[in-house]
C-alpha cells in the first residue's frame, strides 16, 4: 500500500465543543474533559495512483474522551461523498484510514474505535471568511472567521503544536452553527472554536 503515489490538496475546516481557541492544537486538556470534532476536506486537486480525486469531499468526526494525544483513544467515524465511484471510494477510504502512509497513517494510530464508514451527500461552501458543511439530516456546521485588529488580514495561528494539517497555520473561526446526530450521539451549539486553512498532503 505505501508505494503508491498519491497527492490530496484542498480546502480544510473544523469544528469543536471547545471554546475559542481550543486548547487541544497545543496538546491541552479539551475544555469540557472530551472534544466532539468535526473536520472536512473539500479536495480540489486529488489522486491516488491513477484514479483521480478532484472536487470529492470528506468529512470526519472524532469524539476524543479526554486528551487528544495521551488518551483515552478516539471514536472516529467518516462520511465519504456519494458522488464517488467505487474507485474514488475505495481510494478515499484507502488514504483516510491511513493504509496509504503519510499524516492519516500517524493518526490512526490515536484512534481506538471506527464508529461506521459511510457515502453520504456532503455539500461543502466557501464564502469570504465563512465555511459551511451539511449532510442531510445528520450535520450541519458553519464557522466564520473571527475579525482581527485588521479586519483585512484573517486572525492566525502560528505553528500549532498538533492540528489535523501539520505545518500549516490555522484562521482563527467560531462556529454560527453546529448541529449533529448520528451513531448514536447528538448535540446541537453554537458560538464555540473553529479553524480553516488550505491542505496539502502525501505519503
Amino acid at each position: 500500500m505505501h508505494n503508491i503515489k498519491w497527492k490530496l490538496e484542498g480546502d480544510y475546516f473544523e469544528g469543536c465543543n471547545c471554546d475559542s481557541i481550543c486548547p487541544c492544537i497545543f496538546k491541552g486538556d479539551p475544555d469540557e474533559g472530551s472534544c466532539y470534532v468535526t473536520v472536512a476536506w473539500h479536495i480540489q486537486n486529488g489522486k491516488y495512483d491513477k484514479v483521480s480525486l478532484d472536487g470529492l469531499n470528506v468529512v470526519a468526526l472524532f469524539h476524543t474522551p479526554g486528551n487528544m494525544l495521551t488518551g483515552p483513544k478516539w471514536n472516529a467515524a467518516l462520511y465519504i461523498d456519494e458522488k464517488a465511484n467505487k474507485e474514488q471510494t475505495d481510494s478515499l477510504t484507502t488514504i483516510f484510514s491511513g493504509r496509504a502512509g503519510g499524516f492519516f497513517s500517524a493518526a490512526a494510530n490515536l484512534i481506538g474505535n471506527i464508529l461506521g464508514i459511510k457515502s453520504v451527500p456532503i455539500e461543502f461552501d466557501i464564502d469570504g471568511k465563512l465555511r459551511k458543511l451539511r449532510i442531510k439530516d445528520l450535520l450541519e456546521l458553519q464557522i466564520e472567521g473571527v475579525i482581527g485588529a485588521d479586519p483585512n488580514q484573517e486572525a492566525l495561528i502560528v505553528n500549532p503544536a498538533f492540528s489535523a494539517v501539520p505545518g500549516s497555520n490555522l484562521v482563527v473561526a467560531q462556529s454560527n452553527k453546529y448541529a449533529y446526530h448520528d451513531h448514536g450521539m447528538q448535540w446541537d451549539s453554537s458560538g464555540k472554536n473553529g479553524f480553516y486553512c488550505r491542505f496539502s498532503y502525501s505519503p
